[in-house]
């Protein structure tokens, strides 16, 4: 059986690290924060809650004085980053989560911890509370940070400042203008890190959710300055090409084009049960006496809770096509009960996309 996520938090775990905080701090009792680490309602805990909850159990160990025990936290990480203990410990995520929790009142200190914690274990998370309480500060110091000599640091000052990063409260104000933003992307867009070069265009991908204009007038500028900017170009992009954006498409070479001919899509099956797969396959051609660069896609109208569909785009490939070359695919739908989507029976859709134009759509039922 694969072991849970939740299950990181171990009782080997914290005893080696109640060992090594002792060391930094000689009153700190190991035993004791142990017990009360695993109290009566450990095992019913999630991810989350676990962190949280030793967040809590070690804050009543430290100094209640904050700045002194962020001292002895950076103290610690110091400890493992000079003894080559590994950078981004999961672990450890209770370590910017008390930065997070304990010093929201105290920027300067918190902003010296984050600093030193994100090279161990990203601080992304602990930071966005700290950026909506001191907007212009945080700005002015990760376009500091995007400059440091720590990949960390540098990777931390962009995905920190995500307008809409996963699993982490929203910023509202960049959503509305990400304007202060640019600057720290701009520091970046050439990093000798893929790690970072990989947020920066995770960021733009954010931005481009709630303002187009800006993250294509940015694509325009930065395509062909290198390589690797050109990548983060098109992996910004990825929401804009599925969203058929027609200035993005074109800037790509991916423009429609009468010469792709898509032919024999087909359903399998016309039914399936929730739990199994359905099928389909069809046929693309470039009936051109030059090569193409064509985009295949398909797209799943699912059907909701209120009888109306929602559309989502899964991308196929991206390649070259011979003069006059043909191609047949098969591909699946998977309705597998997963955590992140609810099927409902009904008619759903699904419709196939070259460079950006939808196809043909057939129907079929969802049982």
């Amino acid at each position: 059986m694969a072991e849970l996520l939740k299950d990181i938090f171990s009782p080997s775990f914290i005893e080696v690290f109640a060992k090594d905080l002792k060391e930094i701090y000689p009153e700190f009792d190991g035993v004791k924060f142990s017990k009360k680490v695993f109290d009566k309602d450990w095992e019913s805990k999630e991810l989350k809650q676990r962190m949280r909850h030793i967040t809590e159990v070690l804050h009543t160990f430290l100094h209640q004085n904050y700045r002194a025990s962020a001292d002895i936290i950076c103290k610690l990480v110091s400890h493992y980053l000079q003894n080559g203990h590994g950078e981004n410990a999961l672990a450890f995520c209770f370590l910017p989560d008390y930065i997070e929790l304990y010093g929201i009142d105290d920027l300067e200190a918190s902003q010296k911890a984050m600093e030193l914690i994100t090279q161990f274990i990203t601080c992304e998370f602990a930071v966005r509370p700290f950026i909506i309480k001191y907007e212009k500060e945080m700005v002015k110091q990760m376009t500091l940070w995007s400059k440091h000599p720590h990949k960390n640091v540098r990777r931390f000052a962009s995905e920190g400042i995500r307008p809409r990063l996963p699993w982490a409260m929203a910023l509202p104000s960049f959503k509305k203008d990400p304007t202060d933003i640019l600057p720290i992307l701009e520091n970046l867009k050439n990093d000798p890190s893929e790690f970072v070069r990989r947020s920066v265009a995770n960021n733009l991908n954010d931005i481009s959710k709630d303002n187009p204009k800006v993250v294509i007038e940015i694509f325009k500028s930065w395509k062909g300055i290198s390589k690797e900017t050109d990548w983060v170009v098109k992996h910004g992009s990825r929401t804009l090409l599925k969203q058929g954006n027609k200035e993005v498409l074109e800037l790509f070479g991916l423009g429609h084009d009468e010469a792709i001919e898509l032919s024999e899509f087909k359903l399998l099956e016309d039914s399936v049960k929730v739990g199994n797969d359905i099928y389909f396959q069809f046929n693309v051609k470039n009936n051109s006496e030059q090569n193409k660069t064509i985009r295949l896609e398909y797209a799943v109208y699912f059907n909701k809770a209120n009888g109306q569909l929602s559309k989502k785009v899964f991308k196929i490939s991206e390649r070259e096509f011979a003069e006059f070359e043909s191609l047949n695919y098969k591909r699946k739908l998977s309705f597998k009960i997963i955590t992140t989507r609810k099927y409902y029976p009904g008619v759903h859709k699904v419709a196939m996309i070259a460079n950006g134009k939808e196809h043909e759509t057939l129907n079929f039922q969802l049982v």
